[in-house]
């Protein structure tokens, strides 16, 4: 059962239910008003008789005991109307005395079992009886000589005006709740259709997204924000999301695939090397002394160079499977101090200059922050002659703390810059230097895992830029002092 028949059919319920109430309630009310003003009017017949009535008494004697008759004599008065019956009777109900319309039609006013208890305690009682197929209202009044019932006079009245009125209230009645109800169906299956209309919107749209992919579609919807209103909206929001993390879903896998066949194609090289170069180890006659060793040479090489690609593969895989990151306060005066003291260890023959050293402190993973920087010193190394210049500087900014490493080498092309951190990506075979495309890559992972931002700024000939970016660290630490530059 659909909610619209639903909401019609409780509607229409409630509708009927009150007009049941209400027409039950009136009837009852009707009937009783109606039943009351006979009863009072013929109760005060019965009074205006009673105050005229003639009470004669006969004694007699029979087995030496006397006796009395009461005889109720009424008055020769005309009544109100015509229809109205007046007999008197004894305390056990013989009649005594009949006006003419009773006579007439040979009748006479019942008492029940139960009216004759009551009117032999002294109270009045009114019965509808049906004598001969017509509804009288009788109205029984004891008559009192001494505190003592010696009598009753009854008064009758058709009420079959008044059922014919109650029961023509009653079909109309009827009539109007059934026609009120039917109507109040029709109305609130065009409300309810009207009320709903937007949520068959919505079923429609998610159908046909379900059926075609496509979450660029929205529910059209232009009524007030009541209860519908927000559920369109929050559909439509719903959408958007989806929208969103679909794409997402897309570029992940189109990346993932991309990673795979790019991974491939890396380990391909170095494997067909090894295995080419074992062939000739293999080869009978063996090959010279010389040439074996530069064989050994060059699988020591590529295995080296593949040990390295399938480490940075796992680093990757690690930060991709959401790997958590310290987030503590690092110092960055003495990182780069120590980075640059082992760099001038390790490559004496460069111009390596820390500028700008400041007692900072950012929040990040130290370990992370060092291999980030190691990175990016690494791809300046390799881009940059032995001639140039690598420059390590820190700059202090509202919230944050940018640290920036600047080669004087060749530089990245316009077209490559939006490239530069895709994995396996190579601006062109000047920049390849034999590594794996990853570093620049690892480092973005990184810093984003740490809450940074890195980028890059280059032209052709004249060097590169890269800034990491990280959030300020709220701790003391000494005065802010700028070391003096190392050369």
């Amino acid at each position: 059962m659909s909610i619209r028949l639903r909401l019609t059919l409780l509607y229409s319920s409630i509708l009927a239910l009150t007009l049941i109430i209400f027409s039950v309630t009136l009837y009852m009310t009707l009937e009783r008003a109606t039943l009351g003003f006979v009863q009072d009017t013929l109760a005060a017949e019965a009074e205006r008789l009673l105050d005229r009535q003639v009470i004669t008494s006969q004694f007699f004697s029979f087995n030496n005991r006397e006796y009395r008759i009461d005889t109720i004599t009424l008055p020769n008065t005309k009544f109100a109307t015509p229809e109205t019956f007046v007999q008197t009777i004894t305390p056990q109900g013989r009649p005594l005395y009949q006006t003419y319309n009773l006579m007439r039609e040979a009748l006479e006013l019942p008492l029940s079992e139960r009216g004759r208890a009551v009117i032999q305690r002294g109270q009045s009682w009114s019965e509808s009886i049906d004598i001969q197929g017509e509804q009288l209202l009788v109205y029984t009044r004891p008559v009192l000589v001494n505190d003592q019932v010696i009598g009753a006079v009854q008064l009758a009245r058709s009420i079959e005006e008044q059922d014919r009125a109650l029961d023509a209230l009653r079909q109309v009645l009827i009539a109007g709740s059934s026609l009120a109800t039917l109507l109040a169906f029709g109305v609130g299956w065009v409300l309810a259709g009207t009320a709903l209309r937007p949520i068959d919107r919505i079923t429609q749209t998610a159908h046909a997204i379900g059926a075609e992919r496509d979450f660029s579609r929205r529910v059209n919807y232009q009524g007030p924000q009541d209860e519908i209103g927000r559920l369109a909206t929050t559909f439509n929001e719903m959408l958007a999301a989806l929208q969103a993390a679909y794409r997402q879903e897309a570029q992940a896998l189109e990346a993932q695939r991309r990673f795979v066949a790019d991974a491939s194609h890396e380990l391909r090289t170095p494997l067909t090397t090894i295995r080419g170069n074992i062939g000739l180890l293999r080869r009978q006659p063996p090959i010279s002394e010389a040439d074996r060793a530069a064989v050994l040479a060059d699988m020591a090489e590529e295995t080296e160079r593949m040990s390295r690609l399938v480490n940075d593969l796992l680093m990757l895989a690690r930060a991709d499977a959401g790997r958590p990151l310290r987030r503590e306060a690092v110092r960055i005066r003495p990182l780069i101090d120590d980075l640059c003291r082992n760099l001038r260890l390790l490559e004496p023959e460069r111009r390596i200059v820390c500028d700008n050293a400041l007692e900072l402190a950012v929040l990040g993973d130290p370990d992370a922050l060092k291999q980030v920087l190691l990175i990016l010193v690494d791809n300046a190394l390799k881009f940059t002659p032995v001639t140039g210049t690598i420059r390590i500087a820190t700059a202090a900014r509202e919230q944050s703390v940018a640290i920036s490493v600047q080669d004087t080498g060749i530089g990245i092309a316009p077209e490559a810059l939006p490239h530069i951190f895709e994995r396996f990506y190579r601006a062109d075979s000047a920049r390849t230097g034999g590594g794996s495309g990853l570093g620049l890559a690892i480092a973005k992972t990184l810093i984003e895992h740490q809450g940074g931002t890195i980028s890059v700024e280059s032209a052709p000939g004249r060097g590169s830029t890269f800034t990491v970016v990280l959030p300020r660290a709220a701790v003391a630490l000494p005065q802010e002092a700028q070391s003096a530059p190392v050369a």
